[in-house]
């Protein structure tokens, strides 16, 4: 009886950047966004994520950080499936995320500090 192995599992820099005017948006739909994280970072499917922005910032308000949009690293078995993963995203539905434009590179880490 021949079983077939689920297919390997790789980490994928992500780089999804934001529509041009979508700050006011973004921090509308952040708190969904964020509460709807649980499960992919518990599952191990997200390692990393977080804003990328236009400036380094004066403090850590929210209203005050200029988003140019987000960064992650995601576990998943091809960059299709990390568009899928992506596509479930708040911030795609709301027009926060530009899909079009995201940027998915297999990542072979050579270390990682924790934070």
């Amino acid at each position: 009886m021949a079983s077939s192995a689920a297919p390997k599992k790789f980490e994928f820099l992500v780089v999804v950047p934001d529509f041009p005017g979508a700050q006011a948006k973004r921090l509308e739909v952040r708190p969904t966004h964020f509460a709807n994280l649980g499960p992919l970072k518990d599952s191990g499917t997200y390692q990393l994520g977080g804003a990328v922005l236009h400036e380094v910032p004066q403090d850590d308000d929210p209203k005050s950080l200029k988003f140019a949009g987000s960064a992650l690293i995601v576990v998943a078995t091809s960059k299709e499936e990390v568009l899928e993963i992506l596509k479930k995203d708040v911030y795609v539905g709301a027009g926060v995320w530009d899909l079009e434009n995201t940027q998915i590179w297999p990542l072979k880490a050579a270390f990682r500090h924790a934070l």
